[in-house]
Formats: structure tokens, C-alpha cells, sequence
């Protein structure tokens, strides 16, 4: 009777001993032995099939049985020496049948999911041989060069999406890799279609194990005098399975009776792993294929070889103290590279290391010592696959005494779906005291071609060049305006405003210069609340992380949220060692997001990875503004999936769900304009600068060079990191099990103000500490509310307040720290001779 996982029964058949003997169940029992008494299969041929083969039943209408090898490393955790070695002597058998010079010339083909990690071990032995496996994942942007149909597979459909379309046009010999040789069929359509386009003189087929019939025994020949070319056959073992006649119907029975008496084996979700899930960061070569997918060079595996002791040693250096037993567990077609990692592991530490993968084939679990399959864990697909949603499983994992368990995935499967309660990270620390994820940089091929865009959008603008950012910390989606004069005095752009003359966003201010006491103000403010801000920054990124993406891409708001953004890309570098793409769009309140920027974005990356980030909310305005922008734009054409949602620093409005505080605090970013954005404007969009086809636009001051504190303020913020991640972990894990749903209180209170004080117009209240900062510093201040008591957050805007003449009134109950009032009728002449705000 199959037991659940959680019940912890230790799986039989991995045995060091696998590759030199029987690998046995427990007391020394075959792990076919169950199935073959039951069934009535039997397994007949060489001495070594029951220490290369186990025996489990398939929830499979076209096959009851499988073969489980306890050399592949895909079902049964075995010791990666033993597994990649099988493949290697393998290979070096094709090279001495091959001989040098044929050997040189050959190319190496795999099947997925099973034999992509075996193939990749035989390209190896052969020592000089380019590898090719064949997908069920389809690549945007790369053609197919061929496919075929595995006729007893639980998945059928095979591509072949090599990057370099010439790999299989050559006429040198073709090895083709599988577990398991049976009815013939797989290879049989495998050389079929590829003769037709790539005929060559001479085939190979190399399988662990060749299991044919004498029905099918003969086949292989009739194809070769078919298509006039040679065909080898090369196996570690032969024999044979002997089913009866009526195995399939007793074996869908069998399966039918033993999962309705165990169920699915699917333990409840726990919310999560607890924190028991460690992301380290391999150092992946950049730009080295992940495996055989798109091709893998001789050069290619030189890179790898090159590369593999340091990656090693950031995982054993990752383990927890004292592990003694430790499993490597690949992804489906990943086999290759954790089983080189897992390897190279086990030369590094003294503990018991083990290789397996995870896979999408049903198999029937049954504790049992003669069985093969003792134990499975179920979770959700986590790749978006092709053929859509559905379980996914590994076996021989639960119970089997794993210390820590080392889950390598590619990039494309570190999904939000891999981190879900009920995905894999959860199902495996629900049997290990420590999971690490090890995540490989998906390959993508480049494309042969570049199709022409409609728009010809330019790529986006980075610093030096535009902005005192590095390169790499931001890239502006905007067009250079530097050249042109835009400011105008603030008086003036008032009027114009209010007037509905002009708006906001067709003209710059003069920017402020600040005076040395108002600097001193900038950095002691500065000095007080770094750590403040870096745990806001810890705990939004995080919450980003856990709930919208685990690899997002930042799209912040210039240019407020541009310092934010940057600062939450390098938290998450600090803490996961991630790189996220990070990118400035304009967004003009009335006006909405910059389209072509969208578009940009959407040509570029998933839009639903995207996450909107700014600095802090006010009433909520651009809230609603990009909520309604993002609607327009997808019903006007353009891609779906850009989710709304902003992810801010701080949210005293209670606008959002994704913030790092509610607190009403002030953010030294706010304090200046420029020279802490990176010495570039606010966004500008005007008629007669901005086309149709045009990123909105900004000017970069180069001239305030010398009074730039942008980095400085994130090299501070930065150097809090470490000291506030302890509290940013646990506020994060908080916050995510809080109600957040956005009250709108903020929205409420501008209300209230607005026609408590005879304004009647929402625009010109301005809440919290930022947002009342921007109007002592750009626009034409009537009056500032200061909550009673606030202390020395206020000290810049009462500064501030005092230059321009601007009173500060003192209210109780304020939900902010200070709203800030725009003069409500503004002319020039409610200005005084001395330029200072009029009293009302």
C-alpha cells in the first residue's frame, strides 16, 4: 500500500555499489521484484539489468510498466560519479568504434527529458563531439530543425532548436542517446525525419540499456538497408522484459487501486518553507548555455570545466554545518549542469552526495523494498510549459534522510509558482531541514535576424553619458531634452497652470540650489535615517520578491522613484545575489505613462514581470493615474499583462499593498531635485518635442556636477544593508501575512483639507513630508500643516518654509506628518515685491 510522503520511509536502490552490483531494496531485495510479482513481467538478459534496473507501474494508457535505472539520476538519487560515469564510458566505447577520425567529425543527439544529462556524459567520453538534445519547451525567436513523436512517453512531441541550424547538416556519424532502448520507435521516427534533411552515411544509437523484443530486434537493420546508411547499436546492458498478454489492463487496475486506497500523496500546503529556502548565487559564466538545448560546444564545455570548482564551493560553503547527506536535485531537462555540479560537490565535502531530477512522468509510488519508487512529492508545473498547467514530481526524496537539498533550476523556472505554498522550494523543506536554490541563467540564442520595428523605438539612455547613475544601475526609457531651454519661473509656471494655460509637465522650474545651511540639513537628515530607509528598502524588496516576481524587473517613476528603484536592485543583489534588469519611465499626472515606453518594455521583457516603483504616495494620485493608464493602453493595442500596482517606499496615503513602511517619514531623496536623482529634470512632454513615436523627454544637468549627491545618498543607504536585514526579514514576512488592502485614508483626508480650507481642488493639496518638500521647491506655497509635535523630520521644510515666507501651522490629528497647500489663486500679482508667497 503506497504510504504518503510525509510518513518518511527511507528509498531503496541507491546503493554506491549500483554500477558494480545489484541495486537492491532493502535486505538486498530487487526493486523490480513487486511489480514482477504482481504483474507477471519478467526481466531476462545480462547479469548487471537488476543493478542498472528497478521495476514501478506509470499512470500511462500506452505502457503499464517502467524501467527505473538506478544509474540516470532521474527517478532514484544516485552518487553523480556513478552517473556521470556510466555516461562517459558510454562515450568512450562510440570513440574507439567510431575511431579518431570519425570521432571528430560526430555530433551527439539526446532525448529529453530522461537522457538529456546521459547524452551531454557520452559527448563527454567522445571527447570532441558538439551535443544537441531535443526540447518540449518551445523558444520564441529560435526555428525548429526538426522534430519527432516518443510513442510510449507520458509527453510526446520532441523539438530539436539548435543554435546553429549547420550543427546537424554535416555528413559525419550521429549519436543518438536514450535511456533505454525498447520497441525501437523513438529512434526509429528520430532517423527517419532527419534523414530526409540531413542525410548522413552512419548512425549510432547508445542507450543504458537495450531492453528490444525479438519482435523488434531486427528493426534497426530494416531501417538501415532503408535509408543505405550504417546503424550501431552500443549498450552498457542487454536483455529483455516478458510481459503477458493482459499487463496493461492489470497494471492500470493495479495503479487505479493503490492511488485511490493512498491518494495523491500530496501533503497540505504549510504556507510556505518557513525561511528554509537559501538562494545562492552560482556565478554562472555569462552568456555559457545551460545545457544542450540550443547546442553545446567543445568550447563551451572547456568554459564549464573552467568554472565548475568556484561554483562548487559557493554551494558547499551554502550548506548547513554537519551536513552528512546531502541531495542535488535537477529540473527535468536540466540534468546536465546540477549533475556536473553535484559531481564536482562531491569531490568538495566530506558528506554522502546524491543526483537526481525532478520530472513530468506519473509513476506510482509504493513503500515497498522491492519497489523502485518509494515515495513521491507532487507540486504544480513551474516553467510555464507549452502544453499548460499540470503536476510535476519527484521521487525517492521523502524519507531519504537529506540533510539539505540543493534544487538547481534554470532561470525561466524560478517562477513565482516554484516559491508558492504548494510548489517544489515548499514540498522539499517539508522533508529537509535546509533547501538551497541554485538558479542557472536560461540560454537564449540570439536571433539570426532583428525583425524591423514599427516605431524604432531607441534603446534606453544610461549614465554617463545621461545621468550620474553607473550604467548598470539604471537605464532612462526617455530622450535626451538637455539641449533645450525649458525652465521658467516658478511664479510664471504657476500662473500658467492654474490658469489652464499650460500644463504642469510642459516646463521645467529653475532648479534649486541649495544653501549650505539647507546641504547640512540634506546630510544630517541623511546620517539619521539611513538605516530607516534601508529596512524600507529590505522589506518592499522582499515583499516584491515573495509576491510579484521572484526575478521582477524595476520600472520606476522618474524621477522620484529612480533612487528607490536603483536602491532596491542592489538590496536584492546584496541579499539573493540577483541582477534585475532596473528601467525610468516618465508618467505625467493627466497625461498618463509613456506609452512608447510600454511598448519598449513589453518588446524586451514578460510584462508581467514588471513592478512600477516610486518613492512614496501623497493622496494616491499617480496611483490611480497609472491604473488608468495601463488600461487604455492595453485596450488600444498594446501587450496585456502590466500590472498596475506600485511598489513604493513609503505609503503614508495607504495606497498600495507593496510598500517598505506606512510611516510619514522623510526621505533625504525628497530634500533636493536634482542632484539627487541622478542631475536629471523632471520628465517633460510637450507637442513639439515629443512626437508619437517618441519617449517622453528630461534634461541632465551636467553643469551641477559639482554639488551632485545622488550616489553618495545610495552609498549610504547601501552601507545599512547588513545591519537592518535581520529586521527587514521578519517586518517583510509580517507585512506579507497582513490585510494591506489600500484604505484610501490619505484621498480622504486631501478631501477634508481641501474644503476645510475654502481650496476646492484635491491638485493642490499636497500630503506628507515629500510631497510638501516639492511644493516649497518648485511650486508657489500658500501655507504648510504640520502635525503637533513632529520633530526633526520638519526641520528642512521649516527651513524651507522660512526662506520662501511661508507659514507653518500646527494641527492636531493630522494623518500626515505636514501637507503642503498650494497658493489656491495664484496670479503674479499675489506675489509680493520680495518674490515671497502673498499672506492670506
Amino acid at each position: 500500500m503506497e504510504r504518503a510522503v510525509n510518513e518518511g520511509v527511507r528509498p531503496g536502490g541507491t546503493r554506491d555499489a549500483a554500477a558494480d552490483g545489484p541495486a537492491d531494496g532493502a535486505g538486498g531485495v530487487w526493486s523490480g521484484r513487486w511489480v514482477a510479482e504482481r504483474l507477471g513481467v519478467e526481466l531476462a538478459g545480462d547479469d548487471a539489468l537488476t543493478g542498472l534496473l528497478g521495476l514501478a507501474l506509470r499512470r500511462n494508457p500506452k505502457r503499464a510498466h517502467l524501467l527505473v535505472s538506478h544509474v540516470l539520476g532521474k527517478h532514484v538519487p544516485q552518487s553523480p560519479s556513478v552517473v556521470y560515469g556510466h555516461g562517459l564510458a558510454l562515450g568512450r566505447r562510440v570513440r574507439e568504434l567510431l575511431g579518431p577520425g570519425e570521432a571528430r567529425e560526430a555530433v551527439v543527439l539526446g532525448y529529453a527529458e530522461t537522457a538529456t544529462g546521459l547524452g551531454h556524459a557520452v559527448a563527454d567520453g567522445i571527447g570532441v563531439a558538439p551535443y544537441l538534445h531535443s526540447t518540449r519547451r518551445p523558444v520564441p525567436g529560435v526555428a525548429p530543425a526538426g522534430g519527432f513523436e516518443e510513442s510510449h512517453s507520458h509527453a510526446t512531441s520532441h523539438l530539436l532548436l539548435p543554435e546553429d541550424p549547420a550543427l546537424l547538416v554535416g555528413d559525419g556519424p550521429l549519436v543518438l542517446v536514450d535511456d533505454e532502448f525498447s520497441t525501437g520507435n523513438t529512434v526509429l521516427n528520430t532517423i527517419r525525419d532527419l534523414h530526409q534533411r540531413y542525410p548522413r552515411g552512419r548512425y549510432v544509437v547508445v542507450a543504458l540499456v537495450d531492453m528490444r523484443s525479438p519482435a523488434d530486434a531486427g528493426r534497426l537493420d530494416d531501417l538501415a538497408r532503408e535509408i543505405g546508411a550504417r546503424v550501431d547499436l552500443v549498450a552498457a546492458a542487454s536483455g529483455t522484459v516478458r510481459l503477458p498478454e493482459d499487463v496493461l489492463a492489470k497494471g492500470q487496475e493495479l495503479v487505479a487501486r493503490y492511488e485511490t486506497e493512498a491518494g495523491d500523496a500530496r501533503p497540505a500546503a504549510s504556507g510556505g518553507a518557513d525561511g528554509r529556502v537559501t538562494r545562492v548565487e552560482l556565478g554562472w559564466p555569462r552568456g555559457l548555455p545551460d545545457g544542450g538545448r540550443h547546442g553545446f560546444t567543445p568550447a563551451h564545455r572547456e568554459r564549464l570545466e573552467g568554472a565548475l570548482p568556484a561554483m562548487a564551493a559557493r554551494l558547499a560553503r551554502a550548506l548547513p554545518a554537519g551536513a552528512r547527506r546531502v541531495l542535488v536535485l535537477g529540473f527535468e531537462e536540466l540534468m546536465y549542469a546540477p549533475l556536473r555540479l553535484a559531481r564536482e560537490l562531491e569531490r568538495a565535502v566530506d558528506a554522502e552526495v546524491r543526483f537526481s531530477t525532478t520530472t513530468r512522468s506519473p509513476v506510482l509510488p509504493v513503500d515497498d523494498p522491492g519497489y523502485a519508487i518509494r515515495t513521491r512529492l507532487v507540486f504544480p508545473a513551474h516553467d510555464d510549459p507549452a502544453d499548460g498547467p499540470g503536476d510535476r514530481y519527484a521521487y525517492n526524496v521523502a524519507g531519504a534522510g537529506f540533510d539539505a537539498v540543493v534544487a538547481v533550476v534554470d532561470s525561466v523556472a524560478d517562477t513565482a509558482r516554484l516559491h508558492a505554498p504548494d510548489g517544489l522550494l515548499a514540498r522539499l523543506a517539508a522533508h529537509t531541514p535546509q533547501v538551497l536554490l541554485a538558479v542557472v541563467p536560461s540560454y537564449v540564442p540570439e536571433p539570426l535576424y532583428v525583425p524591423e520595428r514599427t516605431s524604432m523605438l531607441p534603446e534606453p539612455l544610461r549614465g554617463p553619458a545621461f545621468s550620474s547613475y553607473a550604467p548598470e544601475e539604471v537605464g532612462w526609457l526617455l530622450q535626451d531634452l538637455s539641449d533645450v531651454t525649458l525652465e521658467a519661473p516658478t511664479e510664471e509656471r504657476e500662473e500658467a497652470i492654474q490658469s489652464g494655460g499650460a500644463h504642469y509637465a510642459e516646463s521645467l522650474p529653475v532648479e534649486y540650489q541649495p544653501t549650505e545651511q539647507y546641504q547640512q540639513l540634506f546630510h544630517a537628515a541623511l546620517d539619521t535615517s539611513a538605516a530607516r530607509i534601508a529596512r524600507a528598502v529590505g522589506v518592499v524588496t522582499e515583499a516584491v520578491l515573495a509576491e510579484r516576481s521572484p526575478r521582477p524587473v524595476l520600472v520606476s517613476l522618474a524621477r522620484a522613484g529612480t533612487p528607490v528603484g536603483i536602491l532596491m536592485r542592489r538590496w536584492a543583489r546584496y541579499r539573493h545575489g540577483l541582477e534585475l534588469p532596473h528601467y525610468a519611465v516618465s508618467i505625467v499626472r493627466g497625461r498618463g505613462i509613456d506609452a512608447n515606453a510600454l511598448r519598449w518594455l513589453a518588446e524586451h521583457h514578460d510584462p508581467r514581470d514588471v513592478v512600477f516603483v516610486d518613492g512614496w504616495t501623497g493622496k494616491g494620485a499617480i496611483t490611480r493615474e497609472l491604473a488608468q493608464a495601463v488600461a487604455e493602453f492595453e485596450k488600444s493595442g498594446g501587450a496585456a499583462g502590466f500590472d498596475p500596482e506600485i511598489a513604493v517606499l513609503a505609503d503614508p496615503g495607504a495606497c498600495v499593498r507593496t510598500y517598505g513602511t506606512r510611516e510619514d517619514f522623510l526621505i533625504p531623496s525628497a530634500c533636493l531635485n536634482s542632484t539627487v536623482s541622478g542631475l536629471v529634470s523632471r520628465t517633460v512632454l510637450r507637442a513639439d518635442l515629443v512626437g508619437p513615436h517618441d519617449f517622453h523627454g528630461a534634461k541632465f544637468y551636467r553643469e551641477l556636477a559639482g554639488a551632485d549627491v545622488s550616489v553618495a545618498f545610495l552609498d549610504a543607504v547601501s552601507a545599512r544593508f547588513e545591519e537592518v536585514t535581520g529586521e527587514a526579514d521578519a517586518q517583510a514576512k509580517e507585512l506579507l501575512a497582513t490585510d494591506r488592502t489600500p484604505t484610501w485614508e490619505g484621498w480622504a483626508a486631501v478631501e477634508r483639507i481641501s474644503e476645510e480650507y475654502g481650496i476646492h481642488d484635491v491638485n493642490l493639496v499636497k500630503p506628507g513630508v515629500g510631497e510638501t518638500t516639492r511644493v516649497l521647491l518648485r511650486r508657489v506655497p500658500w501655507k504648510v500643516l504640520a502635525r503637533a509635535g513632529a520633530g526633526r523630520d520638519l526641520d528642512h521644510v521649516r527651513l524651507l518654509a522660512e526662506q520662501r515666507g511661508v507659514p507653518v501651522e500646527e494641527v492636531d490629528g493630522l494623518p500626515y506628518t505636514c501637507v503642503g497647500l498650494i497658493h489656491p489663486r495664484y496670479t503674479r500679482g499675489a506675489t509680493g515685491a520680495d518674490g515671497k508667497a502673498v499672506a492670506v
